[in-house]
C-alpha cells in the first residue's frame, strides 16, 4: 500500500557526450513496500567495458532478493556489485563509482562509493548531498578550494574508495532521512558536476515545477550551452516526491512503542546496573594487564628479559582472560622476542657466539612485530660477536700461520687479536691471544731451527693465502666488497692447493657473506636510482614536494653506501626544488592576495 499512496515522479537524461560509448548507466526498481534508485559512472578506458551496467544489475538484484533500507542491506547490495565486478571477465579490472538509494516512500537512506552524487532538495534548498571519494575532496577541505577548482583537479578521479575496488573496499552509507511533500532527490554523474558547479544546479531546483523532466531540459540545455571541449558521459536523474506515505496506524503504533519503550527502559535500567557491575570488573583487569604489559616492555628497554619474560606471561594469560585478541596477539610477539632474546643471551653468557648469532638475528626478526623495541640491543650485541669471532679469526689465522712456520705473521695476528679484544673489553679473547703469544715465542726457536726448505715453501704459500684473508678482511671492513671477493677468492684457492680444507672453508662463509654484502649495496643503490627516476618524474609533473620526499630516501641510501658524488648530487636536486617550492609559494601567495 505505500507505493499506492504515495507519490513519486521521476525522469532521466544519460547521453555519451563526446565519448564513442556511453559507460554511464541508470535504473530503479518500485516495488509496493521499497523503492530503489541507483547510477553508475564506468571508470574503464576501454570503450566496451560493462562495470557500471554489471554494478547496477548486481544491486538490484540482490534489493530484489532482499528489499529492505537497513544499512547493513545496503552495504550487502554495493558489497555485492564490487565482488562481482572484481569477479568479472574483462580484458581490464572493473571499476565503477556507484550511489543507491533506497526509500520506503516515508524515509530514504543512500550508500555511495567513488565521485558519482546525490543531492535532496527540500523547499528549494540543499538538504543532503554526498561527498566524493577522491583525493580532490580531501586538498578542498584542507586547503579550501573552490568548487570550480575541484571540479577540474587533476586528483578529482583519483578514488580512495570505488565500487571493483575489492581488498579494501569500504562504502559510506548515510543514516536515514525523512522525507516530506515537495523534496527532490537526483543522482547525477562526473559528466554534469565537472562542467556544472553546484550553484548553478540549485538555481533549477529552486525554480522546479511539478514536472521533473522540464528540469532535466533546463540542466542539458545548461550544460550543452557550456560548449566543453571535452564532454565525458553524463547521466542526470531526478524524482520528484510529491506525496510522502502517511502510515493510518502511526498513533495506534506509537502508543504501543511507548508501552514497549517503557518496558524496555525498565529492563535496560537493570542491564545497565549489570554491566556497569561487570565493567568495572572488567577495566580492573585491563588496567592490569595494561600494567603487566607496560611493566614487560620497561624491563625489556632496561635489557632485563628475564623479568620482561614474567611480566609478559601475567599479562597474556590476563588479555587471554578478557579475549582480547588484539592484546592476545601484541603481547605474544613481544614473548616471542622475549623469548629468543632469553636464548641468545644464554648462549652468549656460555661463549656460545656463533649459536647466540643465531638466536640474536631470530630476535632481530622477531624485534618487527614488536615495535623494534629491542632492536638496539641486539645491534650491539651482534656489533661485539662479530669483534669476539673476529678475534677468534686471528688467533686461528695466528695459529696456522705458526703450524706453516711464518712466525712473524702469526704473532701480528695474535697482536691484532689481543688488540681487538682489549678494545671491545673481551676478556677471554685477550687471555687467549695472550697464551698464543706465549707458545709462539716459546716454539719459535725450536721452529726456526727444524725449518727445511719445503716447509719454508709451504710457509711462503700460507703466508700467502693467510695475508690474500687478511687483505680480504680489511676491503670487508673497509666496504669494498669486489676487492674482499677477489682476495678470498685467491686465498680459497691457495689453500685447497695446501689442502687446508678448514680455513678454505671459512674463508668461503666470509666469501659469501662479501658476495651478499655487494649484492646488497648494489641493490640499495638500483632502489636509490629507482628514486632518483621517479623524483626526475615527479619533478617534470610539478610535483615538488614529492620529488623532494624522493631525492630524500636516494640521498639516505647514498650517504649510507658512503658515495659521496652522489650525495652531493641529491643535495643540488633539493636546492633547486626548494627554490622552485619557495617560488610557487610565493606565486600562490600573490594569486591569493589578489583574488
Amino acid at each position: 500500500m505505500r507505493k499506492q499512496n504515495s507519490t513519486f515522479q521521476s525522469a532521466f537524461i544519460s547521453e555519451a557526450g563526446s565519448e564513442l560509448e556511453n559507460n554511464d548507466y541508470f535504473a530503479f526498481v518500485e516495488l509496493e513496500e521499497y523503492a530503489c534508485y541507483v547510477v553508475a559512472d564506468g571508470l574503464n578506458d576501454l570503450a566496451d567495458a560493462q562495470s557500471a551496467r554489471i554494478a547496477i544489475e548486481t544491486v538490484l538484484l540482490a534489493f530484489q532478493e532482499h528489499p529492505s533500507m537497513k544499512k547493513s542491506a545496503l552495504l550487502s547490495y554495493i558489497k555485492a556489485a564490487d565482488q562481482e565486478l572484481c569477479k568479472a571477465d574483462s580484458k581490464e579490472r572493473l571499476k565503477a563509482s556507484v550511489t543507491v538509494v533506497v526509500t520506503d516512500y516515508e524515509k530514504l537512506r543512500y550508500a555511495y562509493a567513488g565521485n558519482t552524487r546525490l543531492r535532496l532538495y527540500r523547499n528549494g534548498r540543499v538538504k543532503e548531498q554526498s561527498s566524493d571519494m577522491s583525493l580532490s575532496n580531501d586538498i578542498g577541505r584542507e586547503e579550501k578550494l573552490p568548487e570550480d577548482v575541484l571540479s577540474k583537479h587533476e586528483e578529482r578521479n583519483n578514488l580512495y574508495a570505488y565500487v571493483g575496488q575489492g581488498k579494501g573496499f569500504s562504502p559510506t552509507v548515510s543514516g536515514k532521512i525523512k522525507l516530506e511533500n515537495g523534496d527532490i532527490l537526483t543522482l547525477y554523474t562526473r559528466g554534469i558536476w565537472e562542467n556544472l558547479d553546484s550553484g548553478e544546479l540549485d538555481d533549477v531546483f529552486s525554480e522546479a515545477k511539478d514536472e521533473p523532466k522540464e528540469s532535466l531540459n533546463d540542466i542539458e540545455d545548461l550544460l550543452l550551452s557550456k560548449q566543453p571541449g571535452t564532454l565525458e558521459n553524463y547521466t542526470f536523474f531526478a524524482v520528484f516526491i510529491d506525496k510522502v506515505f502517511s502510515d493510518p496506524d502511526r498513533k495506534k503504533k506509537r502508543k504501543k512503542i511507548l508501552i514497549i519503550c517503557l518496558v524496555a527502559a525498565a529492563v535496560l535500567l537493570v542491564a545497565v546496573i549489570a554491566i556497569w557491575i561487570v565493567r568495572i570488573l572488567y577495566q580492573q583487569l585491563v588496567e592490569d594487564m595494561s600494567r603487566k604489559y607496560s611493566d614487560a616492555i620497561e624491563y625489556i628497554q632496561d635489557n632485563n628479559f628475564v623479568r620482561a619474560q614474567e611480566e609478559a606471561e601475567e599479562a597474556l594469560a590476563v588479555a587471554e582472560k578478557l579475549r582480547d585478541k588484539k592484546y592476545i596477539q601484541e603481547i605474544s610477539d613481544y614473548l616471542k622476542l622475549i623469548e629468543a632474546m632469553n636464548s641468545a643471551d644464554s648462549d652468549y653468557a656460555d661463549g656460545k657466539y656463533e649459536d647466540a648469532q643465531a638466536g640474536y638475528a631470530t630476535a632481530k626478526e622477531r624485534s618487527r612485530y614488536a615495535d623494534h623495541v629491542a632492536d638496539e640491543y641486539i645491534d650491539q650485541r651482534l656489533e661485539s660477536i662479530v669483534s669476539y669471532l673476529s678475534v677468534y679469526d686471528y688467533i686461528q689465522l695466528g695459529d696456522a700461520l705458526m703450524e706453516q712456520g711464518d712466525y712473524d705473521r702469526a704473532e701480528e695476528k695474535y697482536l691484532q687479536a689481543k688488540q681487538l679484544a682489549t678494545s671491545v673489553y673481551f676478556e677471554e679473547g685477550r687471555n687467549e691471544s695472550m697464551d698464543a703469544l706465549k707458545e709462539l715465542y716459546a716454539s719459535r726457536q725450536e721452529a726456526e731451527e727444524a725449518m727445511n726448505q719445503q716447509a719454508a715453501e709451504t710457509a711462503t704459500a700460507t703466508v700467502s693465502a693467510a695475508r690474500l684473508a687478511a687483505e680480504g678482511d680489511k676491503a670487508f671492513a673497509e666496504g669494498d666488497y669486489g676487492s674482499a671477493n677477489v682476495y678470498y677468492a685467491m686465498a680459497i684457492e691457495k689453500y685447497q692447493e695446501l689442502g687446508d680444507n678448514a680455513h678454505a672453508e671459512l674463508l668461503q662463509s666470509k666469501l659469501d657473506a662479501s658476495t651478499q654484502k655487494a649484492e646488497d649495496n648494489k641493490k640499495k643503490e638500483h632502489q636509490a636510482e629507482d628514486y632518483v627516476t621517479a623524483g626526475n618524474a615527479q619533478t617534470a609533473s610539478g610535483n615538488y614536494m614529492e620529488a623532494k620526499k624522493l631525492y630524500l630516501f636516494a640521498k639516505n641510501i647514498y650517504r649510507e653506501l658512503g658515495m659521496d658524488d652522489k650525495v652531493r648530487e641529491m643535495d643540488g636536486l633539493i636546492e633547486i626544488l626548494d627554490v622552485e617550492i619557495e617560488q610557487r609559494g610565493k606565486v600562490q601567495e600573490e594569486q591569493e592576495a589578489q583574488q
